[in-house]
């Protein structure tokens, strides 16, 4: 029996087609839409567009219409239906389609807390002044920050990025900007720094509080991530403190980690949507592999102790994961995962993953030191981790409901 044969293409939509667009908006409730597409449904018509949105209990409604030869009498009826649910009515006639999108597509994102007019002006006049147009807006989360997410056409991406990172810095909005389209979707490599990121210590010094040489060693950690120290040397200046300790310490240590307000959310929601997530340490695996363990994360790296007789040397074994070892190591993640490293992010705070920032197609400046801000791809501010996702596209409805599949 032979197979049969592909049915051909229907012709492309003819582009001086006569269009009728209705535009209702008014109080929602339910059966607005039922009400207006019923009428409709009564002459006939084939819908070429359909958009519709709330927000706070207004009920806006954009429909695209083919209205066939009975155009008076639809737009009677759709009229009619409408204001009869108490909706203002506007019909626009015309001719075609909405016009194609440009090529340069964008995703924005603007996150404060609070979001106010001014970010969004400014946000707006940058795109504006690229010569670049916002198609689509819609709202990502209002807790615990505000986050918008413009669609943008026409714009020359990493121009658009760099001048927006200023708007960033003169107004205290973090922005993010990313390719839209096919690149905004699909699985994802997320690594992640440690300390002062997915937690809130500083591993070596809780460590170092049991050797009495806190202060000291919390001092080097400090210069170490402003970039006046190098890493790997200010390491094992560090550690040399710590000889002599016995490793049992450890356990307390890791007893007393505490994580990143939303880390919990944010490695769960990514695993919910099929990425990977790695922790990437200038800390040490004796304790970052744990919290690995606990959360699910995929891959690990991180600085080892040395331990002889029970006891901490005061040296750690291995290369040591500096600056350059951090983005080493996301490429190497990268690479076992099969992903392009367009499709990465990096999150860090420290000069020390300055790298592994640029490296990523994201980087993400966490609360992070002055010279980290500047150079990363864009900032979060706010001292939540989770709020990662709304740079990624993903919405504070999408979280809720990886937490609810979870339970």
């Amino acid at each position: 029996m032979p197979s049969p044969e592909t049915p051909p293409l229907p012709p492309q939509p003819d582009p001086e087609a006569r269009t009728l667009l209705v535009s209702l908006s008014g109080p929602d409730r339910p059966g607005v839409t039922s009400a207006v597409f019923a009428a409709a449904a009564t002459v006939g018509g084939d819908v070429l567009d359909l958009e519709q949105v709330v927000v706070r209990g207004h009920l806006a409604l954009s429909v695209l219409l083919a209205p066939g030869p009975d155009e008076n009498v639809l737009t009677d009826r759709i009229t009619r239906a409408g204001e009869e649910m108490g909706m203002h009515v506007q019909l626009v006639a015309g001719r075609g389609d909405n016009a194609r999108r440009r090529t340069g597509r964008a995703a924005v994102v603007a996150m404060a807390r609070p979001l106010e007019t001014r970010h969004v002006a400014a946000v707006a006049r940058a795109v504006a002044a690229h010569g670049a147009n916002i198609d689509r807006i819609r709202r990502l989360s209002r807790w615990p920050v505000t986050t918008v997410e413009l669609d943008v056409s026409g714009a020359d991406v990493d121009r658009l990025r760099r001048d927006l990172a200023l708007v960033s810095a003169s107004t205290g909005c973090d922005i993010a900007v990313a390719p839209a389209g096919l690149a905004r979707r699909g699985g994802r490599l997320v690594v992640m720094d440690v300390d002062s990121t997915l937690i809130q210590d500083e591993v070596i010094e809780l460590i170092a509080e049991h050797a009495g040489t806190a202060e000291e060693v919390a001092a080097v950690t400090e210069r170490a991530m402003r970039g006046e120290l190098d890493f790997a040397e200010s390491l094992h200046a560090r550690v040399a403190t710590l000889a002599g300790l016995p490793v049992s310490v450890l356990d307390e240590v890791r007893a007393s980690v505490r994580l990143t307000p939303g880390a919990r959310t944010l490695v769960r929601t990514l695993k919910s949507l099929g990425f990977t997530v790695a922790l990437v340490s200038g800390g040490f695996a004796e304790v970052v592999e744990p919290i690995g363990v606990e959360l699910g994360v995929d891959h690990v790296r991180a600085n080892r102790l040395e331990v002889l007789d029970g006891r901490l040397t005061g040296r750690v074994t291995g290369a040591v994961v500096d600056r350059p070892g951090k983005a080493a190591a996301l490429r190497e993640f990268a690479a076992l995962e099969g992903l392009p490293l367009t499709r990465t992010v990096a999150i860090g705070d420290g000069a020390n993953d300055l790298d592994m920032l640029g490296v990523a197609g994201l980087g993400v400046a966490f609360n992070a030191k002055p010279v980290v801000r500047e150079q990363a791809d864009t900032s979060v501010n706010v001292p939540y981790l989770d709020t990662v996702l709304f740079l990624l596209g993903v919405s504070r409805e999408e979280i809720e409901d990886a937490e609810t599949a979870e339970a």
